[in-house]
């Protein structure tokens, strides 16, 4: 993906091969899973018109499957099926289930009994009245069900993104991430377009005459099978690796961009949530991963970080950023907050990234053992105070800095804390800052360099990967664009790095990006 451009139209033009590539692969998602369901919805509907008694039971189970939110849906099932496109089939088929199953009963149901009598005094057995009586008849509400299915799961497979499943929510969440309009509407439209046109059709379908239905509907199977193989055609144009990317990665220059702008790196890639990223290279559902190289699941999952060989990602030295009229406001809190400075380095921030990221533990009870360790832990006050709001992104390393902050402002001051964890990406949390809804959160000079204030290529060559000149010139820019201030590094570097599995990167000789691209260039002349 790229840098926002400065019109939609532009950005999609720009795009034009991935947006392809991802509306083949929601169309595959969309109707793989669509054909399942109607494979066994229509039986189990058949099923209980028949026998009546059966009907509440599997209705209701159908019907409480949907009002289960897609994403804890994908939660529950990446444990069974890992992530992908299983999880993401399975969760869309059982969606799609009780529009389907709910219309063939009504349909069938709904036929006049003096149809099937009469068809019963033509001798007619009940299989014969099925096929030839009730089916048919029943085909205009049984398409109207077919028909809300494939509405529902072209709009549920936008979060297929999250799982590595693809699909046009890469663009959707990429754009959240980075707060970019036009990213956003590029999967959006797309995705809108692709319901409106598929309802469109069966709509036509529907409104066919009896006898004309009954010969064009057999033609859906084949037409469902078709559309899901969509969903194997970008595979089999890319390369044989597989990378998983996170929605902020992937618009970033420091990220994706930088990888193909510098290192010409051309790789298939999925989006996929941080959550799982990990778990996926470790289960080898993806060869290649983005992450950050204080990461304690670099450690959990034996990963190896590639030698980034031509720079492209900055130095990431972790520092709270406060409201200068919050430093006005509590005289205490930069002292505070300073406490933590050179407490933490790079293995130090690993391993405790590591008891909350796969050792489960809390990141309050792991922030507070490490101040116990520190000895800078302090029972809380009474906290009488005016109130400190901290906020945070979406993940363990920044729940850990975050807890430690709360509870050191808790035992060295009376001030109450609010914390605001899990505000997603760069741009929620830094607007969440600027517009007076938190006082501080803990961020990275690489991400306020790159991502907020966007230097020039000329700027950017002449700050290089100093530690020490991309802090300068990061808190002399937000103090004079933001009037906010970063306060000192606490002294470890979260860059964001590739990693692959040791052994997988090892059997390849890959220890650097260039090795990578090396070796991909070498794939495809030999394929």
């Amino acid at each position: 993906m790229a840098a926002e451009s400065s019109t939609l139209l532009g950005f999609m033009q720009e795009q034009s091969g991935k947006i392809l590539e991802q509306c083949l692969t929601h169309t595959g998602l969309t109707f793989l899973s669509l054909l399942l369901a109607v494979s066994i919805g229509l039986p189990l509907g058949i099923l209980i018109s028949e026998k009546k008694k059966l009907a509440g039971t599997i209705l209701g189970v159908a019907g409480i499957l949907q009002t289960i939110p897609s994403i804890a849906l994908l939660g529950f099932l990446i444990p069974i099926l890992g992530i992908g496109a299983k999880p993401a089939i399975a969760a869309l088929f059982l969606y799609a289930l009780l529009p389907i199953i709910r219309n063939t009963f009504t349909g069938i149901t709904s036929v006049d009994v003096v149809v099937k009598d009469a068809a019963k005094g033509m001798g007619m057995t009940k299989s014969q009245i099925l096929r030839q009586v009730e089916l048919p008849l029943a085909l205009p509400v049984i398409l109207a069900g077919i028909r809300t299915a494939t509405v529902i799961n072209v709009g549920v497979a936008t979060l297929a993104a999250y799982i590595a499943a693809g699909g046009l929510g890469e663009f959707i969440f990429g754009g959240i991430a980075l707060n970019n309009s036009n990213m956003i509407l590029a999967g959006a439209i797309p995705a809108a377009c692709l319901a409106l046109l598929f309802d469109f059709i069966l709509s036509r379908l529907q409104k066919l005459n009896l006898r004309t239905m009954k010969r064009a509907v057999w033609l859906l199977p084949l037409a469902l099978l078709v559309l899901a193989t969509f969903y194997l055609v970008p595979p089999a144009f890319g390369t044989k690796l597989l990378a998983g990317f996170t929605p902020e990665f992937m618009g970033r220059q420091d990220g994706f961009l930088g990888l193909q702008n510098i290192y010409q790196l051309n790789i298939r890639n999925v989006v996929i949530s941080d959550a799982v990223m990990y778990q996926a290279a470790y289960e080898k559902e993806l060869d290649v991963i983005s992450g950050y190289s204080t990461d304690g699941r670099l450690k959990a999952f034996d990963l190896v970080i590639l030698e980034d060989d031509k720079h492209i990602f900055p130095p990431y030295y972790a520092a709270p950023i406060v409201r200068n009229e919050a430093l006005q406001q509590f005289p205490e809190l930069a002292k505070i907050l300073n406490l933590l400075v050179g407490q933490i380095n790079d293995s130090i921030m690993t391993e405790l990234n590591y008891q909350v990221d796969y050792l489960k533990q809390s990141p309050e009870t792991v922030a507070r053992n490490f101040l116990q360790q520190k000895k800078l832990w302090r029972p809380a006050r009474r906290g009488t105070g005016s109130t400190i709001r901290i906020g945070s992104k979406i993940f363990g390393e920044q729940y850990i800095l975050t807890s430690m902050y709360s509870q050191l402002l808790q035992g060295y001051s009376d001030y109450r804390v609010e914390t605001k964890t899990g505000l997603g990406g760069t741009k929620i949390c830094f607007d969440a800052l600027t517009n007076n809804q938190i006082d501080l959160y803990p961020e990275y000079t690489g991400t306020g360099l790159l991502v907020i204030l966007q230097p020039t290529p000329t700027q950017i060559n002449q700050l290089g990967t100093s530690k020490e000149k991309v802090y300068q010139f990061v808190k002399d820019e937000f103090q004079k664009q933001y009037k906010l201030t970063w306060l000192l590094p606490i002294g470890f570097n979260n860059a964001y790095a590739l990693m692959m599995r040791r052994k997988q990167a090892a059997t390849l000789g890959i220890k650097s990006i260039s090795d990578l691209k090396k070796s991909l260039a070498k794939k495809v002349k030999n394929d």
